[in-house]
């Protein structure tokens, strides 16, 4: 018999968290827990340009009002999603998921024809803009007409489990692999924050400010851009190889002197989208793959928040106005898509504050410093290696999450060790064979003559998240379901399905302004 004094029994709610979705801290810790998150998405946000625009034939000065653009947008859709999607706690940034298509319509031969860098730079964002308009519709439409929800019935904590996981695990080549790119930086980064929010979170030179527990990020952040700067002042990149040059220094690409003092987004600010089946369909692929990432995003940051899981209908109703996020995306022009940021809802574990206002007022800090160009751009020449030690920590923290959904199932059951060990092994082992085979060849395993088909199909299978959701939803709705329905964990979840299945319901995902009244529960 087991000594019942070392069991620890399944537990709704993660301990130490201080701050839940609707409780605040003081605002002078919500403002720089706000801008904490702030700086957090600008890894994202500088990566994708960064790596895209060049292709597309951009300059400089281009470069930097594309990472304007999708920084002020990723504020819009962010407040959108905090007062009328699902009202998590959660940054919506541009995605990396759209990039095999992004890449598709790059290299499409018609815009390839086009010899002025500029003429292809603004005909290839215009053809990016229409592809992502158009793929919008099925996130709009699987979410406002609640067929997201529907589908959301076959979930079970055994099925999210991976799909959470496979959230955070699936961008490990994001992790130390990109820390290894400067170690002199990545690795003082990584050390500093485990050091500071782990070793030294008791430690309160300010009193009753848990600072280095609270704000571990923004600490270590600043320090190590500091130690980067004198690094790079004192000319220690100058005879460099050019990948170390870009990844170290701080004064790279000239973002901040191709930097306007201000500039105001505006949609059809690159002129009328292009529109084109093909690419309409690749991107389709990127939308799906933003579906999934996005639902275990939520889920994950319901746990993190102190909330229920996201009801059905809350859940659809998230889905509806992330495809109003990507369309904003493709009228704006922010050369990618969006979805839920898993940097910033792992953040919401580390500092321990789940507060939707934090979020709020992070969304402010990207809407603001987005128009005031040099300053967005100061903040914008952080060396991608102190971003990827912060990945190390944050996507691993989001991977434990959804393991901790493990505890409502049975985990002493062969059956639902075989779904879950072969939903993480193939969700990892299927997108890295197809990886490796774009890297190594130039093109995914998917090799018709159909270049729309393979960039479809491509994208889809190099997600993790979608490949572990396909993987485990199948087979836990499949295999001895009605035998397993108590070892699925059902009976835990099933109340969490429905709006007025729990009460807390009511208290975190209502509506402002009253709008319930207008869009009431299903």
């Amino acid at each position: 018999m087991a000594d019942i004094s070392i069991s620890h029994p399944p537990m709704e709610q993660l301990q130490d968290l201080e701050y839940c979705i609707d409780s605040n801290p003081p605002w002078p810790e919500t403002i720089l827990l706000g801008f904490q998150n702030y700086l957090l998405m600008l890894g994202t946000t500088v990566m994708i340009p960064t790596m895209l625009v060049p292709l597309m034939g951009g300059t400089n000065g281009e470069k930097i009002r594309v990472i304007q653009t999708l920084q002020f947008v990723s504020g819009l859709n962010t407040l959108l999603q905090a007062l009328f999607g699902t009202r998590l706690p959660t940054v919506i940034g541009g995605s990396f998921a759209y990039v095999i298509p992004i890449l598709y319509i790059i290299d499409d031969s018609s815009l390839q024809k086009i010899t002025d860098p500029h003429d292809r730079f603004i005909h290839t964002m215009r053809a990016i803009q229409g592809a992502l308009i158009i793929a919008s519709s099925i996130q709009i439409i699987l979410g406002f007409s609640q067929l997201w929800g529907i589908f959301s019935r076959f979930f079970s904590p055994l099925g999210m489990a991976p799909v959470i996981g496979l959230v955070g695990l699936g961008l490990f080549q994001r992790g130390f692999p990109s820390v290894g790119d400067c170690v002199e930086i990545g690795i003082p980064m990584l050390i500093l924050l485990i050091g500071l929010s782990q070793y030294a979170k008791n430690y309160r030179p300010f009193k009753d400010i848990p600072i280095f527990e609270r704000f571990p990020v923004v600490i270590s952040m600043l320090a190590i851009w500091v130690f980067a700067t004198i690094l790079t002042g004192a000319g220690a990149y100058n005879h460099r190889p050019a990948r170390t040059q870009i990844s170290c220094r701080t004064d790279r690409a000239n973002l901040i002197s191709s930097a306007p003092w201000f500039k105001f987004p505006y949609p059809l600010q690159w002129g009328p989208p292009t529109f084109n089946a093909g690419h309409a369909v690749a991107m389709m692929a990127a939308v799906l793959v933003s579906l999934a990432e996005s639902t275990g995003g939520y889920v994950a940051a319901s746990r993190l928040a102190i909330a229920t899981p996201p009801p059905a209908n809350v859940l659809s109703r998230g889905i509806g106005w992330q495809g109003v996020a990507i369309l904003l995306d493709g009228l704006y022009g922010t050369l990618t898509g969006s979805t839920v940021s898993v940097e910033n809802v792992g953040l919401l574990g580390f500092t321990r504050v789940g507060s939707r206002r934090v979020v709020q007022i992070s969304a402010a800090f990207m809407i603001f410093l987005s128009l005031l160009g040099k300053f967005g751009a100061v903040f914008a020449s952080i060396p991608f290696p102190i971003f990827a030690a912060l990945y190390c920590v944050l996507f691993g923290l989001i991977t434990s999450v959804g393991i901790s959904f493990l505890q409502f199932t049975n985990m002493n059951s062969i059956r639902n060790l075989t779904i879950v060990g072969l939903s993480l092994f193939l969700g990892i082992s299927v997108p890295q064979y197809f990886d490796n085979t774009l890297a190594t060849s130039g093109r995914g395993p998917v090799r018709s003559n159909a270049g729309w088909f393979n960039a479809f199909l491509n994208t889809i299978f190099m997600s993790p998240p979608l490949v572990g959701m396909l993987v485990s939803v199948v087979l836990d709705n499949t295999v001895d379901v009605v035998k397993a329905k108590r070892d699925r964990g059902m009976p835990w979840w099933v109340k969490f399905r429905t709006f007025r299945g729990d009460s807390r319901n009511e208290e975190f995902y209502t509506l402002p302004f009253n709008l319930n009244r207008f869009f009431p529960p299903t």
